[in-house]
Parts: structure tokens; C-alpha cells; sequence
């Protein structure tokens, strides 16, 4: 395998190992990917303001998220069609960020199910819920999390319909993944993903086959979140999910500090500041942009944490200094997966985890709890008329 010193590195092998409709399912974004990009750009503008002389040589990473303890403050953020990028693709991420001492996010829309997962693991994960237009199949998915004694439940909020990706209606993306004139050859030459995602333990959509099968069968890009999941969901459904939920609840997609202000007068335990990597409202601001706007907004009531663009632990240090508790990465561990199974999740989460500690030393924080905006480059105001 190609020497690997960086994400991108990954993200190129990743590239050349699945089919190109998988592919282009995890790196692309909506519409004409101004958000996508803008994620992007946005992280790199944002300097640091170095230190010299500071005793760093001893660093701390450790924090707490959520009521759990972390290694560092990074989580596996929830993402579909992970077990098709590689043969049981949720349980190897799961079981790699418990040897990393993280959390990781179970997806509704999982290859793996719920209870495959966690018979697989030792920590019980956090489950991320889709709220169905079938409330009762809803309810039936959050008491499985509860069995499985899920400690965080992570409900996106940002999709009431389904952006469209230009690239996945290119590329045919179909679940479970079906030959086609098209793409015969680009699968025949990806002999080791055709081998592990055959022994998968399946390839559809393992929490939700049986309910979709009865409706659907073969699902096209996206069409199942337009035809299932509910558009009416609001913030009264909020007081209904605390009251199936005993432990911590979370808004995932909060990208306004008015609705921040209103989660945090609902109740809810955290928000993750996201834009869906880029995936849904096409135009919307980079995350990293509204981030210290909405941290101000909330204060202490919740915990924020922060996704969209990360893909280094430079990035991970910015989004602390600009107020998030934690941060959750997406692509970056699909890269890893599908480059090389458990062992490129593994080193997506030490590539990571050593640039943020290097990066803390080079801007003299010894502890990870105690960063702030301190740490980041503020050019002088011009003194020009």
C-alpha cells in the first residue's frame, strides 16, 4: 500500500479500492458543492498564533463529551453505507474507536444493524436518529438504541428533504449495490472490496431492510430520505423524543444561533454545529464560520460540538478555539475504511490525533480544556484612512 502520511493520502486510496459510485457517494456534496468547498476554505484561512518558550512537554487530550470520557476530543461522526465501503464497515469503525478510547455514532441508515454492533463491541455506542413519517417505526428504532443502552441519541434536524447529489444520479448509486452496463468493469477491477462486502454481514440498509422492503425494494439516490423520513418533524417532536429517551439528546445540523437559543431553552443536552458536510442546503455558510457565534449564543447551557470539513487535527484545534467541546469527523474515517478496512480507520484516528497534539505544542497548550480563541492569528487593523 502506498505510503499513507496524511487524510488525503487516505482519500486517495480510498479512490482507488471501491467503485466509483461509493466513492462519489462520500466525496461529494449537493447541488454545485459551494458549501462542500466552502467547508474547506473556510478551515484553511483560519491561523494560529504560535508560542515560543512555553513547557510543553507534558499535553493533555483528554476530555468529556456528552458524560463520557474521551482520549481526545474527537468522535465518529454517524455516516451511511459505511458497511458497503468495506464488509462490516460499522462494526470495524466501531471497534476502532473503542481501541481509540472515543465515541463513535451509529447511523439509522447503518449496513450493520444495532444489535450486530453492539454485540461486536465492549462500550455501547451513540445511535443517530432519522425521524420516519411512520412515528411508530421511529419509536421501534429508539427503543433498540435503548437496548442496546446507547447513552447518546444524535437526531439530525436539517433534513426535511433531500438535497440532490449531481454525482450519485451520474453514477447510478443504487442500495444494495446492483451490476449495470455502466459499471461492470469499474467493479470487476475492485476485486478485494467485491471479496469483504460479499462476507459482510449484508448489503442494504440493516436497522431499516424489513420496513423499506415492503415499500421500495432497490433504493435509487436518495430516494428513500424523500419518501420516508418526515418533513413535519418540529421542535414540539422534541418533547416527545425526551420522552422515549432517558439519556443524553442531541440536535444534530444546528447552523443558526436562533435555533441553538431554542434547543437549549428545549432541554436538549448538546447540538453539533453542522451543514451536513456540504450535502444539504447548497449556498449555506461554512460550519466553521457560524461556529463561535453560535458557542456565544448557548454559553454553558449545552455542549456544542462541531463536523463539517475536518480533516486534520489543525482542524480540530480551530473549531475548539472557536468554542466547540468536540469534534466529529465523517469522510475522514470513510476514507480510512475503504483504503484498508479496521487498520485505515485506525490511522485516520492517529493521523489526527498527532497533528492536533503537535499543533497544541506549537501553540503552547498544554491542555486541551483549557483552548481558546487565544491561540488563532488576528491580523492588526489598518491604521489606513
Amino acid at each position: 500500500m502506498t505510503t499513507i502520511a496524511n487524510i488525503e493520502d487516505l482519500r486517495r486510496a480510498a479512490r482507488r479500492r471501491i467503485p466509483r459510485a461509493l466513492f462519489g457517494f462520500v466525496d461529494s456534496g449537493a447541488y454545485d458543492e459551494i458549501t462542500l468547498r466552502a467547508n474547506r476554505a473556510a478551515l484553511d484561512a483560519i491561523r494560529f498564533r504560535p508560542r515560543a518558550l512555553v513547557d510543553v512537554q507534558t499535553r493533555a487530550t483528554a476530555v468529556e463529551m456528552l458524560g463520557e470520557k474521551a482520549a481526545c476530543p474527537l468522535a465518529i461522526a454517524p455516516t451511511g453505507l459505511s458497511g458497503l465501503l468495506h464488509g462490516n464497515g460499522e462494526i470495524h469503525a466501531a471497534r476502532a474507536a473503542e481501541a481509540a478510547g472515543i465515541p463513535y455514532c451509529l447511523p439509522t441508515m447503518s449496513i450493520c444493524t444495532i444489535e450486530e454492533v453492539r454485540a461486536a463491541v465492549t462500550t455501547p455506542f451513540w445511535f443517530q436518529l432519522y425521524v420516519f413519517r411512520d412515528r411508530g417505526f421511529s419509536q421501534s428504532i429508539v427503543e433498540r438504541a435503548r437496548a442496546a443502552h446507547c447513552p447518546v441519541l444524535m437526531v439530525t434536524v436539517d433534513m426535511p428533504a433531500r438535497s440532490q447529489s449531481h454525482t450519485d444520479i451520474r453514477n447510478g448509486l443504487t442500495v444494495p449495490p446492483r451490476l449495470t452496463p455502466g459499471n461492470v468493469w469499474d467493479i470487476a477491477t475492485k476485486p478485494s472490496w467485491v471479496f469483504n462486502v460479499l462476507f459482510g454481514k449484508r448489503r442494504s440498509f440493516g436497522n431499516i431492510e424489513a420496513y423499506l422492503q415492503k415499500r421500495t425494494g432497490i433504493m435509487g439516490a436518495g430516494s428513500w430520505a424523500n419518501d420516508h423520513f418526515d418533513p413535519s418533524l418540529n421542535w414540539r417532536d422534541i418533547d416527545w423524543l425526551r420522552g422515549l429517551w432517558p439519556g443524553k439528546l442531541v440536535l444534530k445540523g444546528i447552523l443558526n444561533a436562533d435555533d441553538a437559543k431554542t434547543a437549549a431553552a428545549a432541554g436538549v443536552d448538546g447540538i453539533v454545529v453542522s451543514n451536513h458536510g456540504g450535502r444539504q442546503l447548497d449556498g449555506a455558510p461554512a460550519a466553521i464560520a457560524v461556529l463561535p457565534e453560535i458557542a456565544r449564543a448557548v454559553g454553558d447551557r449545552i455542549e456544542v460540538l462541531f463536523d463539517s470539513g475536518i480533516r486534520s487535527g489543525q482542524d480540530v484545534l480551530k473549531a475548539l478555539a472557536l468554542g466547540a467541546r468536540g469534534c466529529l469527523i465523517g469522510r475522514a474515517h470513510l476514507y480510512g475504511l475503504a483504503a484498508n478496512g479496521a487498520a485505515g480507520v485506525t490511522q485516520a484516528l492517529d493521523i489526527i490525533r498527532k497533528e492536533l497534539d503537535v499543533s497544541m505544542a506549537l501553540t503552547g497548550v498544554t491542555d486541551i480544556r483549557n483552548v481558546t480563541s487565544d491561540i488563532l492569528y488576528r491580523p492588526a487593523a489598518s491604521n489606513e484612512a
